[in-house]
């Protein structure tokens, strides 16, 4: 294990332990297996977190799952069970992993802007590069991951989301379509993908290429500081509701986040499916899970079991299989995760009010489990 991941430790545990194993079924993850393995051996293997799992060590697993089709929940669960070992994510500060979720938005878009359709889904600008540490200036931070070319070769900070909705980007032709609410705009940018539904019928869909660089400020946690929203009361609906109680402080609150996302089209195949996140394959509703790829490597298994999260099964505590797919700049640390819920307003609804403590169990293939003993 690398220092970056000194925070945290594996503690070896057994499936026995695991509360509420032998109750889930994780039948659905065999088909996104498949495709995290062909991503990896004919596009490129996942980076390496600084846990230092990596692809190779995923592999073995995965080449297992190529022909395994699971007759029943149990054959699920013995298939993890006989190729994979358990160890529980613990936090040397003591706190508790914790959860949110995040869904795919399907918005009301048109082609051509108009009086109604004003608020516009960029591509990445030709000027917007990636940083590292061989080009990042010496003022900006080590967070920033993006960075802008200036005409005469300087590189510096890009524009913010203020200096973007206040005209920045206009004339350069990177508008992918445009929205009727700014607001909506904003939380796609949250949620990091939508499908848009447009004028004449057709449904596209976007997803994450870029961000600015700045980093991730959340609104919430503003409203809350001044006393606008209890903390209690925190969630993707509270928010909206403020906001559109307060048409004239929008852009001053949304402006507090001058993290901006930047988007590409991506092909809508199979309308069932869901959208291609970082990870380059489907995302599946209720078993995909965002970490913080700077410790995790996509395509490992996650057990996330969270008592006081209960709505999304029903009444009964969340506890799932899921495997990490994708990332987010809000999700940051060892035992830190977003659940992806689906598409649509329901998935939203599901979606904003989780914000609930949980215990992370990673499956690590037998062949690397012995590193970590």
């Amino acid at each position: 294990m690398s220092d970056h991941a000194s925070d945290f430790v594996l503690q070896a545990i057994s499936f026995d332990t695991l509360e509420g194993w032998k109750d889930d079924d994780p039948s659905g993850l065999f088909e996104v297996m498949r495709c995290c393995r062909r991503q990896i051996t004919e596009v490129k293997p996942y980076r390496t977190g600084s846990l230092g799992l990596s692809s190779e060590d995923l592999l073995p697993l995965l080449i297992a799952a190529e022909d395994f089709t699971p007759s029943s929940p149990a054959s699920a669960r013995g298939f993890f069970g006989t190729h994979c070992r358990p160890f529980l994510i613990s936090r040397k500060d003591g706190n508790p992993g914790f959860v949110t979720a995040f869904y795919e938005p399907e918005i009301e878009v048109s082609e051509t802007p108009d009086d109604v359709f004003r608020f516009p889904f960029y591509r990445r600008p030709d000027d917007l590069i990636d940083l590292d540490d061989g080009n990042r200036p010496a003022e900006l931070d080590e967070a920033y991951a993006f960075g802008r070319r200036h005409d005469d070769g300087r590189i510096g900070a890009y524009p913010d989301r203020r200096a973007i909705d206040q005209g920045f980007l206009e004339g350069r032709g990177l508008e992918i379509a445009w929205a009727k609410s700014k607001v909506d705009v904003f939380f796609v940018h949250v949620q990091g993908a939508a499908r848009l539904h447009y004028r004449d019928g057709h449904i596209g869909r976007i997803t994450y290429a870029a961000k600015a660089g700045h980093v991730f400020s959340a609104i919430g946690k503003l409203l809350i500081e001044r006393g606008e929203i209890d903390r209690a009361e925190i969630s993707m609906q509270s928010i909206r509701s403020w906001l559109a109680r307060n048409p004239e402080r929008v852009d001053e609150v949304l402006w507090h986040n001058r993290s901006y996302i930047f988007f590409r089209e991506a092909a809508v195949a199979d309308p069932e499916a869901g959208p291609i996140a970082a990870a380059k394959v489907p995302l599946l509703a209720g078993r995909s899970l965002a970490v913080d790829r700077l410790i995790h490597t996509f395509g490992f298994p996650f057990f996330i079991r969270a008592e006081s999260l209960t709505h999304l099964d029903d009444g009964r505590a969340f506890a799932r299989l899921m495997l990490a797919l994708d990332t987010g700049s809000a999700i940051v640390g060892p035992a830190r995760g977003d659940i992806f819920t689906g598409s649509g307003d329901m998935a939203g609804e599901r979606a904003g009010t989780v914000r609930n403590a949980a215990d992370f169990a990673i499956l690590i293939p037998n062949a690397a489990a012995g590193r970590f003993d």
